[in-house]
């Protein structure tokens, strides 16, 4: 980043002076790992859940009842959440097309084809795209101008969300694997092979990239060797990602089972389930003592991250697969009944509400003072002050 920095006249005199801050910034520039000055700015949402942890919580300030700025008629399904990088949106459609569209506007800066439907969130870093398609081919793009970087082949289908760390970039498939690629050039670092389809997004945390899969397993492994260090086998299977803060784990399972994991040895450290028909595709939202699930049986429930306890729970008309978001004290989700709602974190009351055109099976992205979120019928909708 220091390359594009911008350079004044200096006053005479100062030339040995600046001679010594030159030597100075070089051996800083030295010690920040790379992929820093690249990175996303702390108000993006540059990935499925807005961090490599998962968490679900947009970084600056948005309104608990924001306006329609624009809609962008993609004309074909959007279940992919997008990402919010600069002034770009990029978000995926069912008939392949990765979508870069102007943040202010909602108008159409680029598009790439892909070889098969995209449901996988879009993963903005260092400049790239990465995602994959349902025919198992993963993509990074440029970022600017939508061209292909390279690509890479899995021997299924790709619904994981792709998860960004320094240097590389991690994905799941339907054959089973969870794999870690160069981000620059996509060459397998290293594969780790699960017992099912590895479904979810990766999460990554303190070092380690946690997934839980279809064959009922909570893992954590290591990011630099793909080395499994702990797992919980749990009779259930999943699909949502992970959520882990302060080294715990947050995750729903299709049995609508939920349970706490700590990541460092696999200790279950509750499990509830729930009483009525459900079961969660959709991932936690985690702030603080705060963690939100949303079920196929309608409701979206907040419990306390230490013991599991419900606080409150509220009824959508549908069952719901929107994972939802935090932004400060306001819960943001999207639902089967084609509504986006807006609840208060502390009561779990509603405060506002969007009706959308179809069913809401896509996550809210939140960045730059903008809410993004896409719907069944095409429309992708941007809300914000």
């Amino acid at each position: 980043g220091i390359s594009n920095a911008r350079h004044s006249a200096l006053p005479a005199g100062t030339h040995a002076l600046s001679a010594r801050f030159t030597a100075l910034f070089a051996l800083l520039a030295l010690s920040v790992p790379q992929g820093i000055a690249a990175a996303p700015l702390s108000d993006d949402w540059p990935s499925f859940r807005g961090s490599p942890q998962m968490a679900g919580v947009a970084k600056g300030a948005f309104s608990a009842r924001p306006r329609l700025l624009w809609t962008y008629e993609a004309k074909s399904p959007v279940e992919a959440t997008a990402a919010i990088v600069g002034n770009t949106v990029y978000v995926g459609t069912a008939k392949g097309e990765l979508l870069a569209l102007d943040l202010a506007h909602g108008k159409l800066r680029w598009r790439f084809l892909a070889d098969g439907g995209i449901s996988a969130s879009p993963c903005v870093a260092d400049g790239r795209v990465t995602f994959g398609s349902e025919k198992g081919t993963f993509y990074a793009v440029n970022a600017t101008n939508g061209r292909l970087v390279w690509k890479a082949q899995t021997d299924d289908k790709i619904i994981s969300s792709a998860t960004a760390a320094p240097g590389v970039v991690l994905v799941g498939s339907y054959d089973n694997t969870l794999y870690c690629l160069d981000a620059k050039s996509g060459k397998a670092k290293w594969k780790f092979t699960a017992d099912a389809q590895v479904h979810c997004s990766p999460c990554v945390a303190d070092g380690r990239v946690l997934i839980a899969g279809c064959d009922g397993q909570v893992r954590a492994i290591d990011l630099g060797t793909g080395r499994q260090r702990a797992a919980a086998s749990v009779d259930a299977n999943f699909s949502a990602a992970p959520a882990c803060v302060g080294g715990v784990a947050y995750v729903g399972a299709l049995s609508g089972e939920y349970l706490a994991v700590r990541a460092q040895d696999g200790k279950v450290l509750w499990r509830f389930a729930e009483k009525e028909e459900g079961g969660c595709y959709a991932s936690a939202a985690v702030s603080g003592s705060a963690v939100v699930f949303a079920s196929k049986s309608g409701r979206i429930f907040r419990v306390d991250a230490a013991t599991g306890k419900t606080r409150w729970a509220f009824r959508a008309r549908e069952g719901v697969e929107s994972s939802p978001v935090i932004a400060g004290n306001t819960l943001f989700v999207g639902s089967g009944d084609g509504y986006l709602y807006a609840l208060d974190l502390s009561s779990g009351k509603k405060v506002w509400q969007h009706r959308a055109g179809a069913e809401i099976k896509a996550s809210p992205a939140i960045g730059r003072g903008r809410l993004v979120i896409g719907a069944m019928d095409g429309a992708v909708y941007c809300f914000g002050k």
